[in-house]
C-alpha cells in the first residue's frame, strides 16, 4: 500500500518561498497570480494491505517526524496499489 502526505503552512504562517516565487512570477507578467501556497509531499511505501491501519501509522508518522503540528497542517491519503 502507498500513502501520500501533503504538508502545508497553517494559514497565518509566514513561508518566504512561497512569497519569493510569487514576486517571481510577477515579475515575469503573471499578473493575475494572487497567492502562493508552497506544498511539501512525501510518498510512503507501506508493508500493509489494511487502509485503515496505513492510515494510523501515516498520523502518528506525521506527528512524530513529518509534519510540525504547531506551523503546519498535514493530509494523508492513503493509495491502493495496482
Amino acid at each position: 500500500m502507498q500513502a501520500r502526505v501533503s504538508i502545508r503552512f497553517k494559514d497565518g504562517v509566514l513561508d518566504p518561498e512561497a512569497a519569493a516565487i510569487e514576486g517571481a512570477l510577477r515579475g515575469l507578467g503573471f499578473d493575475g497570480v494572487r497567492g502562493v501556497r508552497r506544498v511539501r509531499v512525501i510518498e510512503l511505501d507501506l508493508d500493509t494491505n489494511e487502509p485503515e491501519a496505513a492510515w494510523a501509522s501515516v498520523e502518528r508518522m506525521c506527528e512524530r517526524l513529518l509534519a510540525n503540528p504547531v506551523i503546519e497542517d498535514a493530509s494523508v491519503e492513503i493509495l491502493k496499489e495496482g
